[in-house]
């Protein structure tokens, strides 16, 4: 967490979660393998309880007023480049590319919400392995950083090209409604400006907002996908998949709400914020920990590919949305 806040990192969008699952995966593959027995235990506590509890009160970086100042236009929009882009995740990544259902599914949830804490948000959803957590951010990791660079090129093109309406703000809500990470977000809107960073702020804290309503439809859709695929028995009755409840994702809705009333004290709220950091920052260790660099190269270069593809589409299919979406509802 200390790292994080070095301005060198935090300015390249190098958040305490990105960094990290990084040291973890240091310590993993090298001297970790002594002490593994021992700290196994704890190393799944913060794997599974405490990452759940992280969720939840992430959930203390949003209010429903944030909804309220973008307006239903840039709701739309958020759920529009969400829909799309998990559902282009797993089109291309399970049809095309023969990747694996749960990673396409981590990546695509990545891409599509709020990076790396989306990613661990839907690993119990999916039952995904470490090697897939770790690949799917991963890949947040590369084109998040590659975005920081890369839009306040694309503001100044658009400052010629008028794809983006509305100026700055305009552009602050495409920046926020496509790029991966919050810390990502800040670092390149603040490089366009003030007026932009709000804007990408509010428009990617709804799209994380988006996150509980998201986990839950997945875990039916999985429900539903597995029972359909599961056969016994000599005369071929189908089980059904039991639906895999995010309650923690129940627990992050009713922190937003009870956050959005503003009775809680402005201090507590940043102890808490920085607790929940660290108990992020403390699953993605774990995820580290317990992933091999070996299996990574076993994934080869499908996941990088097509978390490119879905980076495309976000800089493009994104720009469109932001385009025609104000122009349709307006």
């Amino acid at each position: 967490m200390a790292l994080g806040r070095i301005d060198g990192l935090a300015d390249h969008g190098l958040s305490a979660l990105t960094l990290a699952i990084v040291l973890g995966m240091l310590v993993g593959n090298t001297v970790y393998r002594r002490f593994a027995a021992a700290s196994g235990p704890g190393v799944q506590v913060s794997k599974q309880q405490l990452l759940r509890l992280g969720i939840v009160l992430y959930g203390l970086r949003l209010t429903t007023q944030d909804m309220g100042q973008m307006g239903w236009t840039g709701v739309v929009v958020d759920a529009l480049v969400l829909c799309s882009t998990f559902g282009l995740a797993c089109w291309i990544g399970m049809r095309w590319l023969g990747l694996e259902r749960e990673t396409a599914m981590l990546i695509g949830a990545g891409s599509s919400i709020c990076g790396a804490a989306a990613v661990l948000a839907t690993e119990p959803v999916v039952k995904a392995r470490a090697e897939q957590v770790t690949v799917a951010v991963a890949t947040v990791v590369v084109f998040g950083t590659l975005s920081i660079f890369l839009y306040p090129v694309l503001f100044q093109l658009n400052q010629a090209w008028g794809v983006i309406p509305a100026g700055a703000k305009g552009f602050g809500q495409y920046a926020g409604s496509t790029i991966h990470e919050v810390a990502q977000v800040v670092a390149a809107a603040r490089s366009i400006g003030p007026e932009a960073a709000d804007a990408a702020v509010i428009a990617k804290m709804v799209r994380v907002m988006m996150l509980a309503p998201f986990l839950l439809l997945l875990s039916a859709w999985m429900a539903r996908s597995g029972g359909a695929r599961a056969a016994t028995g000599a005369g071929g009755a189908r089980s059904k998949r039991k639906i895999t409840v995010p309650w923690f994702a129940f627990g992050f809705l009713a922190v937003v709400l009870l956050h959005s009333q503003q009775w809680l004290p402005a201090p507590f709220v940043h102890l808490v914020t920085e607790i929940d950091t660290g108990l992020l920052a403390m699953a993605m260790a774990a995820l580290g920990l317990s992933t091999h660099f070996g299996a990574i190269r076993k994934a080869g270069a499908r996941p990088l590919l097509l978390a490119l593809i879905l980076f495309g589409w976000l800089l493009a299919g994104g720009a469109l949305i932001n385009h025609w979406v104000p122009v349709l509802l307006g």
